[in-house]
């Protein structure tokens, strides 16, 4: 069952949800804009941007978008008091072509508050304390995302060798790590071709660092509600999109119909409450 239940604040939403026993739970969804219209993304965080942990501005879309566009919404994000940051597309690329130094520049020039960085497509030329220190130089934050793209769902050996390099940025500074599950939670990461989750494998990242360190990307429904069934509701998810955020906050407070028979997630009448 959920930890706790505490007050859900003011207004008729918190006074029902907290008789019903719901938790008010810490943001723990990091939703990923791909591109949609400005004014949309603006919906969205006057929405439901209280339940969110940060803003992922994602692929290379914001950059080559109206740069005036790209620059509000970081100003949108941060007026809802959500930090925003890059996706790690663009960091890889800007490190396989020599431009590490003039991606920094222009993250920081834009109002970001960190980065994704990672190697899924590429080979590192940048080693983590160099990147770290440059990105803080900039008053940018550093996420590292652990996995290929393109080699399909993760192995035994293959969870080593990430342990062992998460452990390393973490150590030169990165503020936490992410999972790869690309858009299709489907023959990538923790999950097999038939995007079914191979929790043992999510329990040794999980041991390793704990859920306050990781966020398991979940660009789907069946991988949302399967990290959730499978770590209750302190998991932090990504690669959320931004029309599904309520979706996956009520299955994490046992509002959804699927969510309401796992004791992980069902809410918790109140000793004394009314029958």
């Amino acid at each position: 069952m959920n930890d706790t239940t505490v007050d859900q604040g003011p207004g008729a939403f918190g006074e029902y949800l907290g008789g019903l026993g719901v938790a008010e739970l810490a943001p723990a969804i990091y939703p990923f804009d791909p591109g949609i219209a400005p004014v949309a993304l603006e919906s969205h965080l006057r929405q439901s941007g209280h339940l969110m942990l940060g803003l992922k501005i994602s692929m290379a879309c914001w950059m080559i978008a109206d740069e005036g566009a790209t620059r509000g919404k970081v100003q949108a994000a941060h007026a809802a008091g959500l930090p925003a940051n890059t996706g790690g597309g663009p960091y890889e690329v800007a490190v396989a072509q020599g431009r590490l130094e003039a991606y920094l520049d222009l993250c920081a020039d834009i109002g970001f508050d960190g980065i994704e960085c990672g190697s899924g497509f590429t080979d590192p030329r940048s080693t983590p304390a160099g990147t770290i220190a440059r990105a803080a130089e900039r008053g940018l934050r550093v996420e590292y995302e652990l996995g290929k793209k393109h080699e399909g769902a993760f192995s035994d050996d293959g969870v080593d060798a990430l342990i062992a390099e998460g452990r390393t940025w973490l150590e030169a500074g990165a503020r936490r790590l992410v999972i790869e599950a690309r858009e299709s939670a489907s023959a990538v990461g923790l999950f097999d071709p038939a995007g079914t989750l191979n929790a043992r494998l999510a329990d040794r990242f999980a041991d390793s660092f704990g859920l306050e360190i990781l966020i398991f990307e979940a660009p789907t429904k069946p991988s949302q509600f399967a990290l959730l069934d499978h770590f209750g509701p302190r998991i932090q998810l990504s690669n959320v999109r931004l029309d599904e955020v309520l979706r996956v906050e009520i299955y994490r407070r046992g509002l959804h119909s699927d969510a309401f028979a796992n004791p992980r997630l069902r809410p918790r009448r109140l000793p004394g409450s009314e029958q």
